[in-house]
C-alpha cells in the first residue's frame, strides 16, 4: 500500500508540475491571440484584459492591408516546402551510409558532420555570404533553398541513431535474394525510417517558416521576402498598432500549430525511436 500511495504521489506531482509548466508556456501565446482580436484601446488596458471586449475580427483583415502579406506567404511556403524536401532527400542516405555501409573515412567524416554542429552560425554567416556572393545567389532565394539538398548535420545525426537501431538481418535477408544496396535502401530502410524522417522534416520546417536571419542576409527584394521579414517591416511601419501586429503574428504561428497538431504522433514516435535506438 504505502509504495501504491508513493508511486501515485509522484504521478500527481509530475502532473501537477507539467500542467504549471504548460500554463507558463501557454500564456504568451494565448495574450497574442487574445490581443489579435482586441481594440486599439483595450492593449494596454490595466488591469489586464483576455477577453477581448468586443471581438474585432476585422483586425486579421486590416493587418494583411498594411503589407503585402499573401505575397510573403507564398515566398515563405515556396522556400520552406524546398529546403523541407531537401533535407528529406539527403539527409537519409546520409544517414544511412553512415550507420549501415562499411567504407573507409567513415568513422572520420562522422566526426567532422558532428563537430560542425558545434560550429556558431555566426562563425560561417560571413564566408557562407561571400561564397554565395562569388556564386550570384545574394538576392535569390537559392542561399535558403540549396544547402538542404546537401544534408543538415543534426538531421543526419538523428536519423543515423534510428537506422543504426534497425536489425542487419534484413539487409542480410534482402541481400541474400538479391538485392542492390540502393534497392535495400530505398524499398526497405527508407519505409521503416518514415517515423524519424517526418519528425527531421518538421524540425526543418519550423525553422525554415521561422527564419529570420538567413531571408535578411540573402534576400534584398521586397517582393521576394518572407514572413519574417514582413513582420519586421510591419512593426518598423505600424510599430504602434499592436492588436494588428499580433494578429500578422498569429497567422504566421498557425501554420506551425496545425503541422504539429495533426503529425504529434508521428513526430514524437519518430523523436522517441532515434533517441533510443542504437
Amino acid at each position: 500500500m504505502e509504495a501504491t500511495a508513493k508511486k501515485r504521489f509522484k504521478k500527481i506531482y509530475a502532473h501537477t508540475v507539467l500542467i504549471i509548466a504548460s500554463i507558463i508556456f501557454l500564456v504568451p501565446f494565448i495574450w497574442m491571440v487574445s490581443t489579435s482580436f482586441k481594440p486599439i484601446t483595450q492593449v494596454f488596458s490595466f488591469p489586464p484584459e483576455f477577453i477581448p471586449r468586443p471581438f474585432q475580427w476585422e483586425n486579421y483583415i486590416e493587418a494583411t492591408q498594411y503589407i503585402p502579406f499573401w505575397t510573403y506567404t507564398y515566398n515563405t511556403a515556396v522556400i520552406t516546402g524546398l529546403s523541407t524536401l531537401g533535407v528529406v532527400i539527403s539527409c537519409p542516405i546520409v544517414a544511412y551510409s553512415f550507420a549501415k555501409l562499411r567504407w573507409r573515412g567513415r568513422n572520420v567524416m562522422f566526426a567532422i558532420t558532428i563537430a560542425v554542429m558545434m560550429i556558431p552560425a555566426q562563425v560561417t554567416m560571413i564566408p557562407l555570404f561571400l561564397l554565395f556572393n562569388q556564386f550570384g545567389w545574394v538576392g535569390t532565394n537559392l542561399p535558403l533553398i540549396v544547402p538542404a539538398f546537401f544534408g543538415v548535420p543534426f538531421s543526419i545525426f538523428l536519423l543515423r541513431q534510428f537506422f543504426k537501431g534497425l536489425p542487419d538481418t534484413l539487409r542480410e535477408a534482402a541481400k541474400i535474394d538479391g538485392a542492390s544496396e540502393w534497392r535495400i535502401y530505398w524499398q526497405i530502410m527508407f519505409p521503416l525510417a518514415k517515423p524519424a524522417i517526418l519528425a527531421i522534416a518538421l524540425f526543418q520546417f519550423m525553422a525554415s517558416w521561422t527564419d529570420f536571419l538567413g531571408p535578411l542576409i540573402y534576400l534584398t527584394e521586397e517582393a521576394s521576402y518572407t514572413l519574417s521579414l514582413g513582420l519586421q517591416q510591419f512593426q518598423n511601419q505600424q510599430g504602434s498598432q499592436w492588436h494588428l501586429m499580433m494578429a500578422v503574428s498569429t497567422m504566421m504561428t498557425l501554420p506551425i500549430i496545425v503541422l504539429f497538431f495533426f503529425m504529434q504522433k508521428t513526430f514524437i514516435n519518430g523523436i522517441t525511436f532515434t533517441g533510443i535506438k542504437g
